[in-house]
């Protein structure tokens, strides 16, 4: 199974971007699933129902979220209608939504898509990650009752990626990090099989402060005063994420790469 996962959606250029280039990218890859993180994708912060369907019709199969799942307001009752949106598995007691759910593809294989909260520099103290995710996975054998397990890692600390990578080594087919925005160079296949990037990286204009305008992040470090919000960059943005091509038989990963498309990144896809 040939599976894409992009990274944070920030703002309108990195809307732009997901609804310009996946498609073209989804046919030249030959994909057969796709999971966008969309939680900065409305204003940097949060998702709307609106962009959420667009970023639906632009070809992502499950959109994830983050701890900004609920920052636009009309996620609270829209993310129940609509099964295709993940919110972190140890989000909040009572929280709507769900953290993990099984999809099919095209031709019927079951790929089942989790979200996790890491705790190492969040702003607030989440459940256990290592517990929920451990529990919410166990009913889902890879290669068994599943061909495909993608596991969203949404943290802070590098550390706590790698940590939970290796903790689902052989028990899911891709662990793939976002909430940086920053991505990184280690994409590798774990000796069990799992597919691992400590960060996917942000679809956003890389000319910028983590897919924010320059000015007013710059001024806060230089000077520690608040002048004004944080808007999100609006250049051109690079599609940033990560290609996994599993084997249905054990639902491990056989091939990765990083990918990056457009914008201002240099390409690591041919």
């Amino acid at each position: 199974m040939k599976i894409l996962f992009l990274g944070d959606v920030m703002g309108r250029a990195g809307r732009a971007a997901v609804t310009e280039r996946l498609p073209a990218l989804r046919e030249k890859l030959g994909l057969d699933f796709v999971v966008v993180n969309g939680e900065n994708a409305t204003s940097g912060a949060g998702l709307s129902e609106a962009h959420a369907k667009l970023l639906f019709e632009a070809g992502a199969d499950v959109v994830t979220l983050g701890d900004h799942a609920f920052d636009q307001k009309d996620m609270m009752s829209y993310i129940d209608k609509e099964p295709r949106l993940i919110r972190p598995l140890n989000f909040a007691k009572g929280a709507p939504g769900r953290g993990v759910r099984v999809y099919e593809d095209h031709r019927g294989r079951r790929i089942a898509v989790a979200q996790i909260l890491g705790n190492v520099f969040m702003k607030r103290a989440f459940e256990d990650p290592f517990g929920n995710i451990e529990a919410a996975l166990r009913p889902l054998t890879l290669g068994g009752a599943v061909q495909a397990i993608v596991v969203d890692v949404h943290c802070e600390a590098t550390s706590e990626k790698m940590a939970m990578g290796h903790f689902l080594d052989g028990r899911a087919s891709m662990v793939v990090g976002t909430h940086t925005h920053v991505p990184t160079a280690d994409a590798m296949i774990l000796p069990g099989g799992t597919a691992y990037l400590t960060d996917a990286g942000m679809c956003g204009d890389y000319h910028s402060v983590i897919g924010m305008e320059k000015a007013e992040p710059l001024r806060r470090f230089v000077t520690g005063m608040v002048k004004g919000r944080f808007t999100p960059a609006t250049e051109p943005a690079t599609l940033s994420g990560f290609y996994v091509e599993t084997d249905d038989k054990t639902g491990r990963a056989v091939s990765m790469a990083m990918v990056r498309d457009g914008g201002r990144l240099v390409p690591t896809l041919p």
